[in-house]
């Protein structure tokens, strides 16, 4: 299917910016007005340049940020989140009428940001995945955004996958389940793989059992019409060795090793934003 999509400005294009730029160069994609971005390195600049993005270096040019947005109808703030201010502070007189201000930054909030600019402000919550076109995206409207300006913003980061729109007041929440929930699939996986080391397997016999059997038990999810619940019980034969097993899972609590987990991700994000 193809997305066509106005002019866009990224500024700061890190880890989360470049996937999302990843996304916007696909071929099933047109930006019409085309793609800035910007970056602080002259490196970083020139690896991101081609014929459908102009890349900016602050440190040859001071007035980058201020270019990039320039006949921007989407703007995406990807710089970190303690520099968020004075980035918006810098271009707030050189934004379009009918620019929009996505924050992909934890923790700022959409009132921060309508205090410092006089456009449209949305707060995003994009993860990881985003590097392979599987993220997931939390949404959240300003007090001067329309759905149309929703809209225009969740077709952005379908490039890179899925878009959740959720009130503001729900996005610290989301980021401890999607946002941070990579994470705790990746040290799943690393306790897995050294059980299985610990067992007499090589770390490469090791990695390609769990890498795959977690990539398998995913694709299996995805392709099923059943919860991960049913799924589980199909795996899990009476009085057989994975019942056994999770019969140990449960006996330590996992389930309120998550609610600890996820609780204490949410304490911490509460406390950025008041920062």
């Amino acid at each position: 299917m193809t997305v066509t999509l106005p002019s866009i400005a990224i500024l700061g294009t890190g880890s989360m910016g470049g996937a999302i730029l990843a996304g916007l160069v696909r071929p099933e994609v047109t930006v019409e007005g085309g793609i800035r971005v910007t970056n602080r390195s002259t490196a970083k600049a020139e690896a991101l340049a081609s014929d459908r993005v102009t890349s900016l270096a602050t440190e040859i040019d001071p007035d980058a940020n201020r270019t990039a947005v320039a006949g921007a109808r989407v703007v995406l703030i990807g710089v970190k989140p303690a520099m968020v201010p004075a980035l918006l502070e810098e271009i707030a007189d050189a934004l379009e009428p009918d620019a929009i201000v996505v924050s992909v930054a934890a923790g700022v909030t959409i009132a921060t940001m309508e205090a410092l600019v006089p456009s449209v402000v949305l707060r995003s919550m994009p993860n990881t995945p985003a590097v392979v076109g599987r993220a997931v995206t939390g949404l959240a409207a300003g007090t001067r955004s329309t759905a149309d300006d929703l809209d225009l913003v969740s077709a952005v980061f379908a490039t890179v996958g899925e878009v959740l729109v959720v009130p503001e007041d729900k996005i610290d929440a989301l980021s401890t389940i999607s946002g941070s929930g990579p994470a705790y699939v990746f040290y799943f996986i690393e306790q897995l793989t050294q059980a299985a080391i610990g067992l007499g397997f090589t770390p490469d016999e090791a990695a390609l059992m769990v890498n795959n059997t977690f990539l398998g038990a995913s694709e299996l999810l995805a392709s099923s019409d059943v919860d991960p619940a049913e799924l589980r019980r199909r795996v899990t034969s009476p009085k057989g060795t994975t019942e056994r097993a999770v019969a140990e899972l449960e006996k330590a609590d996992l389930a309120g090793l998550f609610d600890r987990a996820t609780a204490a991700a949410l304490a911490r994000a509460k406390e950025l934003a008041a920062s």
